[in-house]
């Protein structure tokens, strides 16, 4: 189909991307509402009052340890809100209302702002049930979309075009996550990447698996194999177009965006794989989805009339770039050499954003675990019949069939999967749970 019969053909949206904006906005909306609502159901029961890890107490003892620091170390609005169960809730829930503003089109620039505060608040409380990487991801695409977002009030108001460095910076940041989960699994060592035999194992013990799993993990070992060295190609060699012009750079979307795609069907990461692909998204142009959107659809799509980015904007976007580009290309080459051997400027940067979590390492699965030791919690009211206690996502029966839950994201049970594989000394709040289960 031909872009002259879309509704948007007053412009020339040959390598434009404020379509490409629009729609990459409106998920990363959709993926904060998936975000904050999740945690809305379990935030209380981790870090509340009478939580796992009460975030008041830990605040208190930041404080009164680093009283004129605590910010700059922990970096959240519970400072002056506290940390009330109602305090908790309440962030949350104003967080799941500026998602659905940024999902409308309302105040984007405003909304991702609020989101990404909001956000690194309950992050920074969270402690270890928010400390996955696509925790951290979500707060640097969401300090990057600040940016990123026109500062319009209204959906029809007149809108800026989106910024190229802006642009750029995520392009980056997508490249990192891709490539350098491929490097860390190679410098790993681990056997199982080397011979291409992750795929027999990790099926059946990944943190929680699904129904599909099952059905994956009997496909025969030279598929397996070779869907492992796919998995090499897609994140090592592929993610290499990003930095080629759009015409090939658009090439790298498919393989991209179905590696995201197969994972999220075979397993249960939470909001990961929906963001990941949301960022696969501006590998694309406007010309290239006008052209394959559906034709049924195409008046649905919203007209644009773009213009120049405000001016006072400029030099905050360019200076966020100099931060972002300084500190992941620290954290990029402190891989492959000493840290000490990296300008003192870039490590003094890099330990004052750190807090902020907003510009990050990443590297998934450097390790494939090839058994599945579970930690069976047991309760007894006489000490002398003692019954499991049941998670509600976690496997634990053998006669149960895992289930999808994505975008949800079950931060017990997935923490009780890496306590299986680690010591009571990594999992201190083993002790806080098992003591707040007695107390019932």
């Amino acid at each position: 189909m031909h872009s002259t019969s879309f509704p948007l053909t007053d412009i020339d949206h040959t390598h434009q991307y404020t379509l490409v904006r629009w729609i990459f906005l409106r998920m990363l909306g959709a993926i904060y509402l998936f975000a904050f609502a999740s945690l809305l159901f379990q935030m209380i029961g981790l870090v509340g009052e009478q939580g796992i890890l009460p975030a008041q107490s830990y605040l208190d003892l930041v404080y009164k340890y680093k009283h004129t620091e605590s910010f700059a170390l922990l970096p959240t609005l519970c400072w002056w809100l506290g940390a009330s169960n109602e305090m908790i809730q309440a962030c949350l829930i104003a967080g799941c209302l500026f998602s659905v503003m940024l999902i409308l089109d309302l105040f984007p620039s405003i909304s991702a702002l609020m989101l990404w505060v909001l956000y690194l608040s309950m992050v920074n409380i969270g402690r270890t049930f928010l400390a996955y990487q696509w925790d951290n991801l979500l707060l640097e695409v969401g300090l990057l979309a600040i940016f990123l977002a026109p500062l319009h009030a209204l959906p029809k108001y007149k809108r800026t075009l989106p910024s190229n460095v802006i642009l750029w910076l995520l392009r980056w940041l997508l490249f990192r996550l891709y490539f350098f989960s491929g490097v860390v699994k190679l410098q790993s060592g681990d056997k199982a990447w080397q011979d291409f035999t992750a795929l027999l194992y990790h099926f059946e013990t990944q943190p929680l698996p699904t129904w599909t799993s099952w059905w994956m993990h009997q496909l025969p070992e030279i598929l397996l194999r070779v869907g492992t060295l796919s998995m090499f190609i897609v994140e090592l060699i592929i993610p290499l177009l990003i930095f080629t012009p759009q015409k090939i750079r658009k090439w790298a979307f498919f393989p991209m965006a179905s590696l995201q795609v197969l994972i999220m069907l075979t397993g249960n990461y939470g909001f990961f794989n929906l963001l990941s692909f949301a960022l696969c998204l501006l590998l694309l142009d406007d010309d290239t989805i006008i052209r394959y959107f559906p034709q049924k659809l195409s008046t649905h799509l919203p007209r644009f009339t773009g213009t120049q980015e405000a001016l006072w904007r400029a030099p905050i976007i360019y200076m966020l770039a100099v931060i972002v580009i300084t500190v992941s290309g620290y954290k990029t080459l402190s891989r492959f050499v000493p840290s000490s051997q990296l300008p003192p400027i870039a490590r003094y940067v890099d330990q004052k954003t750190r807090p902020f979590r907003s510009i990050n390492r990443y590297g998934l699965f450097a390790i494939m675990t090839k058994t599945r030791p579970e930690i069976i919690i047991e309760g007894s009211q006489d000490t002398k019949t003692w019954k499991a206690y049941t998670f509600r996502w976690k496997p634990g029966s053998l006669s149960s069939k895992p289930r999808f839950l994505t975008p949800h994201m079950p931060r017990l049970d997935w923490q009780m999967w890496f306590a299986s594989l680690g010591t009571i000394k990594r999992n201190r709040w083993m002790l806080n749970f098992m003591r707040q289960l007695q107390k019932g």
